[in-house]
């Protein structure tokens, strides 16, 4: 294939595409660069068809992988996604939750395993830019952790991607983010004091402010999740003030023009 203007970005379950990463992927797809969705695992481990939760009675994970995967398309359709590929593990669950145990879930798989079908993608579409969750997964999710891992791998054995970003919530705005959230009863519990990265160690901003409807529509495909619940529930005004942007810290860069501060992921590259 061409290597035109290309990103990819990894990450873990349906619908972990369109929080961190809707905006930038409706964006580019908008200015013509290739967008590519590598999800690593089919979400077994999600609220089954009738907000069932995991472990309870008729919670079928069979049932919740083919939602969560028709779900997915819907959304990616809503994003302009050009292409979504599945690498198809299963779901780990939090951590602490049976399904850490099964040999299959997506975590328990050698690094080098899953590492080596991310970097034909890679070599397949060679993206300059590589999207992932940063060494803790955001917020310690095993499959987000796992996803860095591989994401990572794949990108150094490769040598394809001049940059390898790691999606970031600035903490000083999620705070307030949370506050308002509890404040408004969505929801009953308060993030940990480290929640979220400084806005310091945050190397790029990226202005999604005209596809934020677009956000809101690709996460109502996945509506049938509960956590999409409280960003749902927020009046229009909060939503836009929270989806029109999304913030990068760059892992690495090959990239000799880029500025140590970025408002474009391509920055450099074009």
């Amino acid at each position: 294939m061409t290597e035109q203007l290309t990103i990819m970005a990894v990450h873990a379950h349906p619908d972990d595409e369109v929080l961190s990463t809707g905006g930038i992927f409706a964006r580019y797809a908008a200015e013509g660069i290739r967008t590519v969705l590598v999800t690593c695992t089919n979400g077994e481990q999600g609220d089954a068809p009738g907000g069932i939760k995991p472990g309870r009675p008729g919670h079928d994970p069979n049932a919740v992988r083919a939602q969560r995967l028709s779900e997915l398309q819907e959304s990616a359709a809503l994003l302009d996604i050009e292409h979504v590929e599945l690498l198809g593990y299963r779901d780990s669950g939090m951590d602490g939750w049976d399904a850490n145990h099964d040999p299959e879930a997506f975590r328990n798989i050698p690094v080098d395993q899953a590492a080596a079908r991310l970097a034909d993608l890679m070599r397949h579409y060679r993206p300059q830019v590589v999207v992932t969750y940063d060494e803790n997964g955001n917020y310690g999710h095993p499959d987000h952790i796992q996803a860095n891992r591989v994401a990572v791998a794949a990108a150094s054995a490769t040598g394809i991607p001049d940059k390898l970003y790691y999606t970031a919530l600035p903490r000083e705005s999620s705070r307030e983010m949370f506050a308002d959230l509890r404040a408004r009863g969505l929801i009953d519990f308060e993030p940990p004091d480290n929640f979220g990265t400084p806005m310091d160690q945050i190397t790029t901003v990226v202005d999604v402010a005209p596809y934020t409807r677009r956000k809101i529509k690709a996460l109502e495909a996945h509506a049938s999740q509960s956590d999409s619940v409280p960003f749902l529930q927020m009046p229009a005004e909060l939503q836009h003030t929270i989806f029109a942007t999304e913030s990068f810290v760059r892992h690495f860069n090959r990239v000799v023009a880029a500025p140590a501060q970025e408002n474009d992921l391509f920055a450099g590259l074009r």
